[in-house]
């Protein structure tokens, strides 16, 4: 059974639904360790009330981004994860993790990438005046929300919407499509070509 870490900045929603796929049976997988670059994180505590080990790792403690990733690191060697989710982490992963976890980490974008990287992504689309939203899970490389596309879902963005319920919207979007990528991945069916991943039926 596939060990994964779940990274963690905020609340964790989207951790709520890979554990709650898991708890389900729609996933075969195991979340070993949630980790956090911030200590009060609601995250952290969902990870705790399911009996998962739930780390805190302060970055400013640390004097380099590779000393703080290095530490990253060795929590996730030790709980031998084999797969790297991100849900709502607010840092830009840097060489260490990607070099160690090279195809082997995924995240959730609340945009239809490439467009809207960055932060922000669902009230950049609404102020953009865009008929269609939506969200992406993409493998993570060095460039900031450019990694090759796994899954993206479609919002319409009504005229009675505003930036907070088309936010709604989407993050109702990503809490299917985030276990959807990852039950892809842990089955096998991922096949990466150059920017483009196929999906084996």
């Amino acid at each position: 059974m596939i060990k994964i870490a779940v990274l963690v900045s905020g609340r964790g929603s989207n951790l709520q639904a890979i554990i709650d796929s898991i708890e389900n049976g729609y996933l075969k997988a195991q979340i070993c360790v949630v980790v956090s670059d911030i200590g009060d994180a609601y995250a952290l505590e969902r990870a705790r009330k399911h009996g998962i080990n739930a780390v805190n790792i302060d970055p400013n403690v640390f004097g380099s981004k590779d000393s703080y990733e290095e530490e990253v690191l060795k929590v996730l060697k030790n709980h031998d994860v084999q797969l790297v989710l991100l849900a709502g982490y607010m840092k830009i992963l840097g060489k260490t993790l990607l070099a160690a976890y090279k195809n082997r980490i995924l995240n959730i974008h609340p945009a239809l990438l490439p467009a809207f990287p960055g932060l922000h992504a669902q009230e950049q689309a609404f102020r953009y005046g865009v008929k269609v939203a939506g969200c992406t899970v993409h493998f993570v490389d060095e460039e900031l929300d450019g990694g090759p596309i796994i899954v993206q879902k479609c919002v319409e963005v009504k005229d009675e919407d505003t930036a907070q319920t088309l936010a709604e919207k989407i993050l109702e979007q990503e809490h299917k499509i985030y276990p959807e990528a990852v039950k892809l991945f842990v089955e096998n069916r991922l096949r990466l070509e150059g920017r483009k991943v196929k999906i084996i039926r």
